[in-house]
């Protein structure tokens, strides 16, 4: 099995697919099946891997809570004995199916992992669009407005009314000549 040229006997290896054989100088080594193979062998399915099955990972979502269990480490045990398992562990809490919502009056966003802020007064877990205390009507603020805080009082009451005013708008009307 041996590869190189007669100069040098030792450099590259032979491809192990057995159409292929070619002489290749870089050559690759299946993780799976410890074979050597060319660039265009290399990958699992280019040279039908009987194991390309090691070191992945695969997943089965219960149909009942919605819970991801990973089937890695499992070897020889089907998904349905390992479905079998879950239900019968306990874990299996179908109310759990249902997603979080954003708390907000009105507001039917599902909250994932990407759209979810947690306000930094309150605690509450709410969607992107409410991540400001005055959004989400935070809890902090009301309390701070009963307190006589007479700023965080007036930013809670001011709800957006006055974003559209522009307030000692610089004169726009001027207009300079070029010579």
């Amino acid at each position: 099995m041996g590869g190189g040229t007669e100069a040098f006997p030792e450099l590259g290896l032979h491809c192990q697919d057995p159409y292929c054989r070619q002489l290749d100088f870089l050559p690759f080594t299946c993780n799976a099946c410890q074979k050597v193979y060319c660039l265009d062998h290399r990958s699992y399915k280019s040279h039908d891997c009987p194991n390309s099955d090691i070191g992945s990972r695969k997943v089965v979502v219960c149909e009942i809570c919605s819970t991801a269990i990973e089937t890695t480490g499992y070897v020889g045990e089907d998904e349905k004995n390992l479905l079998e398992r879950h239900e019968k562990s306990g874990d299996c809490d179908p109310k759990k199916k249902k997603k979080e919502k954003c708390p907000v009056r009105r507001c039917k966003e599902v909250l994932t992992f990407s759209n979810t802020a947690t306000c930094k007064s309150c605690r509450i877990k709410v969607c992107l669009k409410h991540r400001f205390p005055l959004d989400h009507v935070c809890l902090q603020l009301r309390s701070a407005s009963a307190n006589d805080n007479k700023f965080l009082a007036a930013l809670a009451s001011r709800n957006g009314k006055d974003c559209g005013k522009k307030i000692g708008a610089p004169n726009a009307s001027r207009s300079v000549n070029a010579y």
